[in-house]
């Protein structure tokens, strides 16, 4: 089972920030090493407001599938849906992989429906 396909409503983008160490001299000046040319920790949260209660479970059975955090899985396009910036710079920064930072959050609006929230973080 792949990650639902279903057009978020919202979207929140942590783009985490590259590795390297600072050294300071006690005169004060800083010395940086980088360790390595990719962002790591970073951190997508998807929202799916007012969708059928049979759509919303399609994550839960998603997250089921994956055993929760431990599998890594890449997104459908449709993720990136309504977001008019270059958004593969959100996907391609992690080379495509993805795991739960959390369980997703259902909360159920009204009978039949419900808005669920999804937190992610990027995996290299």
């Amino acid at each position: 089972m792949a990650f639902p396909s279903h057009k978020p409503t919202g979207r929140s983008f942590d783009a985490g920030d590259y590795s390297y160490k600072t050294f300071k001299s006690q005169s004060g000046k800083e010395v940086r090493i980088l360790y390595g040319d990719k962002r790591t920790g970073m951190k997508l949260q998807l929202q799916y407001q007012n969708i059928g209660d049979n759509q919303a479970d399609d994550f839960i059975g998603h997250y089921d599938q994956v055993k929760g955090g431990f599998e890594t899985f890449t997104l459908p396009d449709e993720f990136r849906a309504g977001f008019e910036g270059v958004a593969e710079r959100i996907d391609v920064a992690t080379g495509n992989k993805w795991r739960y930072e959390s369980a997703p959050q259902l909360t159920q609006v009204r009978p039949g429906v419900s808005t669920v929230t999804v937190n992610l973080i990027g995996v290299l």
